[in-house]
């Protein structure tokens, strides 16, 4: 048994019942291998532990009755942890004579578990977020809808731009996108993706989460301003998309996202409604930035300025 022991890295070892170690099997260098034999836990156990195992193998010397528990030694990188069953030794008469102890390492295990708990507060996190955008979506779409078809057509337009982008943050384990994914994901959806009616040009950033979705947001806002009014209405019309980065107050780099385009005046200025207030207010306080929305005769502006928290320079 011993020999097949071995050859599991399982640690076993025999204690009497004053709890001296008798043998030991796959011990710990850092508990001191063989030299335990003679020794009892206070002598290898990490010290943080002792007192419960003690605790427990006494139960078990008392009762017979297994214990199990879960440890953990302070050593380098965190420690290491472990599972251990304390099991009574009995005779034939039914006599405790002493206790066997199994330990098996579970530190893989437990970093796993760490790991998967943090990815759920993040997951929990942003979807709080997420249901937040929606929510203040539904409710700016239902104030600037005279009717629950406009509603819905609209909503549902809003929802599906930012299903578009959040697939970007999704398939990059979170991280966020790339502004030129997401202005081609975005325009891609209403005019194909071999249409040239959007140009962009410029800095190409990595977006976090937030700024990829209301950035996406904004896109999609002015992608259908300008189907309706704008440039992309008429055959062979252009919008021009330029980035740059300028230096904030401290330095910092700011990008700035440009939107200019050839449009009806007229009925922009009826139609500006949740568009506007999106492009205007809720875009740029979400990103901590500022935006201008403008129009000059028969040609339209957009302005954002996205501070550099929103984004990484690749």
């Amino acid at each position: 048994m011993l020999r097949a022991l071995r050859n599991t890295g399982i640690i076993v070892f025999y204690q009497s019942a004053d709890l001296s170690v008798v043998w030991g099997q796959n011990i710990p260098s850092a508990w001191g291998g063989d030299a335990i034999v003679g020794q009892t836990d206070g002598d290898f156990l990490p010290a943080t532990s002792v007192t419960r195992i003690v605790e427990r193998k006494n139960s078990v010397l008392a009762s017979g009755i297994p214990e199990k528990l879960e440890f953990r030694d302070h050593g380098e990188d965190g420690g290491r942890w472990y599972d251990m069953w304390i099991d009574a030794d009995l005779s034939d008469e039914g006599d405790i004579l002493g206790i066997v102890t199994t330990v098996v390492e579970i530190t893989d295990r437990k970093h796993r578990e760490q790991t998967l708990r943090t990815l759920l507060r993040e997951v929990s996190h942003r979807s709080k977020n997420l249901l937040a955008i929606i929510q203040s979506i539904a409710t700016q779409t239902g104030r600037y809808s005279a009717s629950i078809d406009t509603f819905l057509d609209r909503f549902r337009g809003r929802l599906q731009s930012l299903a578009s982008s959040q697939d970007l943050v999704t398939s990059s384990n979170w991280r966020g996108a790339m502004l030129s994914e997401l202005i081609e994901g975005q325009i891609a959806r209403f005019r194909g993706e071999a249409d040239d009616g959007v140009r962009f040009k410029g800095v190409d950033v990595y977006l976090n989460p937030n700024a990829a979705l209301h950035i996406g947001l904004a896109l999609h806002e002015l992608v259908v301003n300008s189907m309706s009014h704008g440039a992309l209405s008429r055959p062979h019309g252009q919008v021009t998309l330029t980035s740059g980065l300028n230096g904030g107050q401290d330095e910092t780099p700011v990008l700035v996202l440009v939107w200019s385009e050839r449009t009806d005046a007229a009925n922009i200025q009826d139609e500006k409604r949740f568009g506007s207030v999106a492009l205007e207010r809720v875009v740029p306080i979400s990103l901590d930035g500022t935006a201008r929305f403008e129009l000059h005769g028969d040609r339209l502006d957009y302005r954002l300025e996205v501070p550099s928290a929103n984004f990484e320079v690749e």
